[in-house]
């Protein structure tokens, strides 16, 4: 079906199967159809890679959620091998990556690849705190007014699927999915009309945090609650802003040893991509590679009645709908 398929077009098509389908059955389907209609049709999705052959960073393009990976480098001897100044290049080094998606490339297994996060020391991480009105509900505090900004170490980066090691020095450690936003352009006081132009696009993030750390120590500062080594894993992709139908309205879930623990929606964001990068712009300058994470949604750990708090051997599987899945077992 093409874009600008008419719908009358298509249900004349398919009427032999819908006839079949009771009504709310239909609608659904419809819905579903719609919604196909208006996915892109090949999705970029970035990876930074290595395997036992290809030790180092590499680039590459995921072919799929979940699909095997592209080597980029190979395509292209020229391109850079780190996201960052893959980004820091813009349109050329995006006008590549295109052709490459374009071509029919040979396509190395999953199984046989090693997934970096997709950025790795980007400038700076930006966190947004109480950013999702249903989690500001399950705190019972007001929605804020102005959004609350900490940031993360770059150092705490890990891959999509590297572990998180429990700090000795932390016996509350918590789990928190989130949308991440990467930088694609560099800019000062950007304005939320001109937001979107300076997004490369976006992934998966688990902002891990040590409560003990952010609630009652170091002057209840968040920083060092954050921060410790491996607690932000990223990945599995960067997907680019123009393959994501509005990240504004993505399915947004975390489970813990296969239980849910955190489910709703992007659009219970009380400040969105556009305002979040407007405010924080006016305080520093964004930089290519430079991550955003949005917030989480309800269902943390230490709100819970009693607390539940991750251990060694828990498996925390991070999903966002679009992006993919980040899987991090806790040692």
């Amino acid at each position: 079906m093409g874009l600008g398929t008419p719908w009358d077009a298509v249900l004349v098509r398919r009427r032999p199967a819908l006839m079949l389908v009771s009504g709310r059955r239909l609608l659904t389907a419809l819905l579903q159809a719609q919604k196909w209609c208006h996915q892109p049709s090949r999705n970029m999705r970035l990876v930074q890679f290595q395997t036992s052959n290809l030790m180092g960073p590499h680039l590459g393009l995921e072919s799929g959620n979940g699909g095997g990976i592209i080597n980029l480098n190979a395509f292209d001897p020229t391109l850079p091998k780190t996201m960052l100044e893959f980004l820091e290049q813009g349109e050329t080094t995006l006008s590549v990556a295109r052709r490459a998606l374009a071509a029919q490339l040979p396509v190395l297994p999953r199984a046989e690849v090693t997934f970096l996060a997709p950025v790795t020391r980007p400038d700076k991480v930006v966190c947004v705190g109480m950013n999702y009105a249903d989690h500001c509900k399950e705190q019972n505090v007001p929605v804020p007014k102005e959004p609350i900004i900490f940031s993360k170490f770059a150092s705490s980066i890990v891959g999509p699927y590297d572990e998180v090691v429990l700090p000795p020095e932390s016996q509350e450690v918590d789990w928190e999915v989130e949308l991440a936003v990467v930088i694609g352009k560099k800019g000062k006081h950007i304005k939320a009309t001109d937001a979107m132009a300076h997004v490369a696009g976006f992934t998966v993030a688990h902002d891990v945090s040590a409560r003990d750390w952010q609630m009652r120590r170091n002057g209840r500062q968040w920083l060092l609650g954050k921060t410790f080594d491996t607690f932000c894993p990223l990945g599995p992709a960067l997907v680019t802003k123009d393959s994501v139908a509005d990240p504004h309205n993505l399915k947004i879930c975390c489970r813990v040893n296969g239980e849910v623990v955190q489910s709703s929606n992007t659009n219970q964001m009380v400040f969105k991509t556009e305002e979040l990068i407007a405010w924080v712009s006016q305080f520093v300058t964004l930089y290519p590679g430079d991550v955003i994470l949005t917030g989480t949604p309800p269902g943390v750990g230490v709100f819970r009645k009693p607390p539940v708090f991750l251990k060694k051997g828990d498996e925390v599987q991070c999903e966002i709908e679009e992006l993919g899945v980040i899987i991090n077992k806790v040692v």
